[in-house]
C-alpha cells in the first residue's frame, strides 16, 4: 500500500484527483492522509468525494473514510476498469471539469468506450471552464492519441450548480503518445467563445466580447469570438441554467500546433467589461513569453504525460504550486 501525505506542496484537491486514478491504473492500494489540510475547509468536499465514488464504480473498488470533511481515506482499486454509461451528480456547484479530468485517465484504459454525464458547476473560479478544456486541453490530448469529446447539456454556475456536462472517451489501444511542444512559432488565429445565462437585458455577452476584442486588437490581434447568447445581432437567449451566470474563454493557435488560452467566469458584482479585460490580459501575459502552453494547461497535462510513452516536453510561462504538486 502506498501512503501519500495530502498536505504536501499546495495541499490541495489536486493530490486527491491524481492519487485515486493512479491507484486504479497501477493497481496499488492507497492510503491518503491529511487531505486538503492547508485549505480553509480541509478534508474532502463534494466534488472530491464524487470523484472518488466515480472511481469506485468504474473499477469496482472499495473506499474507507469516503465522506464529506474526511481527511483520510483508504482506497483499494478493483482489477478491471469498465467502460459504459455513467451519471455522476456532485450535488453542489463543485467543478464538473475537475471531476471529468480525474476520471478521463481511467476511461482511456477502460475495457470499452465510456460515456459520462456529470452534474454540478461548469463555470467558476479556481477551476478550468468547460471551454478551456474543450478548446485548449483536448486538442493537445488529441495529439497524444486521446479521443475525448465534451459537450454542455446545460450551463451551471455558482452557487446553485445544476449544470450538466457530457463526456465521451474512446480507450487508447496501448498507451498515449508523448507530446513535444518546444517552439510556439507564429500565431495563426485567436478565437474565443462567450456565454451568458439570464442576462439578456444587461447585454453581458456582447459587453464581455467587445471589451476583450478591444484589448486584443490594440495589440494587433484579430480575435474571432463566438457569441452564444444575448447578443444584439443574434438574439439567442440562454434560459435553461438555474441562475444567471457568464463565462468568457479565448485561445490562440500557432502554426506549430500550440494552443494557449485564458478564461474567467462571471460573479456577482463582477462587471462584464472587467471579465473581458482580465481574460484578454491573461492571454497576453502568456503570449508575451515564449511559452508553448498556458500555466493551467501546464499542470493539467502532467498526468497525461505520465501515462504516455517517451518524454513529453513543453515550455511553461511560470512554475505554480499546482505544477510542483503534480510533478
Amino acid at each position: 500500500m502506498i501512503t501519500i501525505d495530502g498536505s504536501q506542496k499546495s495541499g490541495s484537491g489536486t493530490i486527491v484527483r491524481d492519487a485515486v486514478p493512479f491507484s486504479v491504473l497501477t493497481g496499488n492500494k492507497l492510503h491518503l492522509k491529511n487531505i486538503r489540510n492547508s485549505r480553509n475547509k480541509p478534508g474532502l468536499r463534494a466534488q472530491h468525494l464524487t470523484g472518488i465514488e466515480a472511481a469506485v464504480r468504474i473499477c469496482e473498488g472499495i473506499v474507507e473514510g469516503g465522506r464529506i470533511g474526511s481527511r483520510e481515506i483508504t482506497f483499494r482499486p478493483g482489477k478491471v476498469i469498465r467502460g459504459g454509461t455513467y451519471a455522476f451528480d456532485i450535488g453542489t456547484a463543485g467543478s464538473t471539469t475537475m471531476l471529468a479530468l480525474s476520471i478521463i485517465p481511467l476511461a482511456l484504459f477502460a475495457t470499452s468506450p465510456s460515456h459520462y454525464t456529470i452534474t454540478g458547476g461548469l463555470f467558476q473560479d479556481y477551476a478550468p471552464s468547460v471551454y478551456h478544456v474543450k478548446y485548449v486541453l483536448l486538442p493537445l490530448l488529441r495529439k497524444m492519441g486521446a479521443h475525448i469529446k465534451i459537450d454542455i447539456t446545460q450551463p451551471g454556475y455558482t452557487p446553485r450548480g445544476g449544470g450538466q456536462l457530457h463526456v465521451d472517451v474512446t480507450p487508447v489501444k496501448q498507451c498515449l503518445k508523448s507530446l513535444t511542444l518546444t517552439e510556439r512559432g507564429r500565431l495563426a488565429t485567436v478565437k474565443g467563445i462567450v456565454l451568458s445565462s439570464r442576462l439578456a437585458k444587461r447585454g453581458v455577452t456582447t459587453r464581455m466580447a467587445r471589451e476583450c476584442s478591444r484589448i486584443l486588437e490594440k495589440r494587433g490581434y484579430r480575435p474571432v469570438i463566438e457569441r452564444l447568447s444575448d447578443t444584439l445581432d443574434k438574439p439567442v437567449y440562454e434560459k435553461t441554467a438555474l441562475q444567471a451566470g457568464a463565462s468568457l474563454a479565448v485561445w490562440a493557435l500557432s502554426e506549430t500546433g500550440c494552443v494557449v488560452g485564458a478564461d474567467m467566469a462571471g460573479a456577482p458584482g463582477r462587471a462584464a467589461e472587467f471579465i473581458g479585460r482580465q481574460v484578454a490580459h491573461r492571454l497576453l501575459q502568456t503570449l508575451d513569453t515564449d511559452a508553448t502552453v498556458d500555466e493551467y494547461i501546464a499542470d493539467q497535462l502532467i498526468p497525461f504525460a505520465a501515462l504516455a510513452s517517451g518524454i513529453s516536453s513543453y515550455k511553461i510561462p511560470k512554475i505554480t504550486e499546482h505544477i510542483k504538486t503534480r510533478l
